[in-house]
């Protein structure tokens, strides 16, 4: 498998406190000094780039909240032999950005959302935010992104009676909706393993209420999602399947967190930190680059070990 994909983190922080993620009960969140500036974001991507990175995924945290995304965004864009960026966002101030990041580049966007009824998205992510997340994918269509993904973790006595809402999305708007299996990843989110819903068990469901789906593999993405058709409908449904499936032995992803802490496996932990190298004037591309090539190397150690199972601290390093 070609390593041909990074996923950046640019920020820890989030304007939301999902039940399942909860970045605002965390003590403290790093300081303006810790965290990487643009232009050394912009570097890191190029070095990357030099070592076969063709897409990049900007995540958070929620990466909208930050000041100047567009700009970002733009610089990225202008990196040569960077094929394509994509962002995940919570989509709360999305309304307000969609027409500018599509302006500036931004290829493909995913939507976090997991639930349409505004009670219950107040519930789960501590903040009565539904409409202005509506409101921001509505404005993402009409911008062009096409399509726009909604990902949605179902949890068990939490949201689940919700897939047939989501799933009737797709007939009536050109959008993919991707069922996410819930997956603990840190001792907060341990308290919902009880939640887990399996997607073999929503296909089941699907398929007897709307009708058989049929596969599709047209679908551009970087991750292991499947994804299906209904007949009639103009979108698709998709599914991630986290807990029940192992995709290791496919995974073409690095990670770096907003501080330059990257992770070669999303359960490596941090096994390298870029940083320091980026804020010492002595030090010249190629030797950062020789310093990446390691990162390279452990990536392909872990993919053939699936064992790996470090804490993460996903309101830090996406998903």
């Amino acid at each position: 498998m070609t390593i041909d994909y990074l996923r950046f983190s640019l920020t820890d922080r989030c304007n939301l406190n999902c039940l399942y993620c909860a970045p605002l009960d965390r003590s403290q969140f790093l300081s303006h000094r810790e965290v990487l500036t643009y232009e050394e974001i912009i570097r890191t991507v190029s070095l990357f780039v030099k070592l076969g990175i063709k897409k990049l995924r900007l995540t958070g945290g929620e990466p909208l909240i930050k000041k100047n995304i567009v700009w970002l965004i733009r610089m990225l864009k202008a990196i040569r032999g960077l094929d394509e960026i994509a962002l995940t966002t919570n989509g709360v101030y999305l309304k307000e950005l969609a027409c500018s990041l599509k302006d500036a580049g931004l290829d493909r966007l995913n939507i976090s959302i997991d639930t349409l009824n505004r009670e219950r998205y107040k519930a789960i992510t501590g903040f009565d935010f539904f409409c202005n997340v509506w409101a921001g994918i509505e404005k993402a269509i009409e911008a062009g992104f096409d399509p726009v993904k909604l990902n949605v973790i179902l949890m068990k006595g939490i949201n689940d009676d919700g897939v047939e809402d989501f799933v009737r999305l797709t007939f009536n708007h050109s959008l993919i909706v991707r069922f996410i299996e819930f997956f603990p990843t840190n001792k907060r989110s341990m308290k919902l393993a009880d939640s887990l819903i399996r997607n073999d068990v929503i296909k089941k469901r699907i398929n007897s209420y709307f009708g058989k789906m049929e596969r599709v593999y047209d679908i551009r993405g970087n991750g292991p999602a499947e994804y299906y058709k209904l007949k009639g409908s103009k979108g698709s449904v998709g599914f991630i399947s986290s807990a029940s499936e192992n995709f290791c032995a496919g995974c073409n992803r690095i990670r770096i967190d907003c501080a330059g802490r990257i992770c070669p496996c999303l359960f490596s932990g941090h096994t390298h930190d870029i940083k320091p190298l980026l804020r010492d004037s002595a030090r010249d591309d190629e030797s950062i680059i020789g310093y990446i090539k390691e990162v390279f190397e452990v990536k392909s150690k872990y993919r053939k070990n699936s064992n790996a199972c470090h804490q993460v601290e996903m309101s830090s390093i996406g998903g």
